[in-house]
């Protein structure tokens, strides 16, 4: 059986359908969670806050938004995605939410914390961050707050809900509504919470001077006595 062959028009007329069909798929499109208008802080006398570990649930960490349907099954939309990492979008406006509320730039996400010596951390905990055209936005977590001896602090479980206009843009911007009220719970907690203060670096005591090195008492050698004779009679 001879190998089929189409002639140079035929091939430019598949090439110029292929494009066609290309052109007609719709384009992704990316989305970010609002920061919102977060305040800088000034007199930098928050503590010192480690943000972290922060989990999200496993149906949240993916590229694409997630979507909620009437029967609460989740559908996913390869055209709606997250530009970038969702996690790390979070941790970054908590991150700035707090620092503005608490009035401290002493402040790091986990992991990174090399050199950071924190007087709180917030170990968070989101089990449900989503909604869909029909269903509101809502955020369902848990946080646990932690002094600078690990000793717990606060804790608690929390839903909260809002409704949108049903377009993507307004999920997103619902969500990122939810995720501040989460960031305005945390900072009324941190503040009624007692903070230790921080230990000052201790100086280290004056070296005590070195005692001259005692001299040796020298010994007066006893030499023996000259062995006498000794006369028998």
């Amino acid at each position: 059986m001879k190998p089929m062959r189409f002639s140079p028009p035929l091939l430019l007329l598949f090439a110029a359908l292929t494009l066609h069909g290309c052109a007609l798929l719709p384009s992704a499109q990316f989305y970010q969670l609002e920061q919102g208008q977060a305040a800088l802080p000034e007199g930098d006398k928050g503590p010192a806050l480690l943000l972290g570990p922060l989990k999200l649930a496993d149906y949240l960490q993916r590229e694409q938004l997630v979507q909620r349907e009437a029967d609460d099954s989740l559908t996913l939309s390869q055209r709606t995605r997250w530009a970038g990492s969702l996690q790390d979008d979070i941790g970054q406006l908590l991150l700035r939410q707090l620092a503005g509320q608490l009035d401290t730039s002493r402040i790091a996400l986990y992991p990174d914390r090399i050199g950071f010596d924190s007087q709180v951390q917030v170990v968070l905990n989101i089990s449900r961050l989503d909604s869909g055209a029909l269903q509101p936005a809502v955020l369902e977590a848990q946080w646990r707050l932690l002094d600078a001896a690990g000793v717990q602090r606060g804790s608690r479980v929390l839903r909260l809900q809002t409704a949108h206009g049903g377009s993507v843009a307004d999920q997103v911007h619902a969500q990122s509504v939810l995720l501040r009220q989460l960031a305005d719970e945390l900072a009324l907690a941190i503040k009624a919470m007692p903070v230790a203060e921080r230990a000052p670096a201790r100086k280290s005591a004056p070296a005590a001077p070195a005692k001259p090195p005692a001299r040796s008492q020298r010994l007066p050698v006893l030499e023996p006595n000259p062995q006498l004779d000794v006369f028998r009679f």
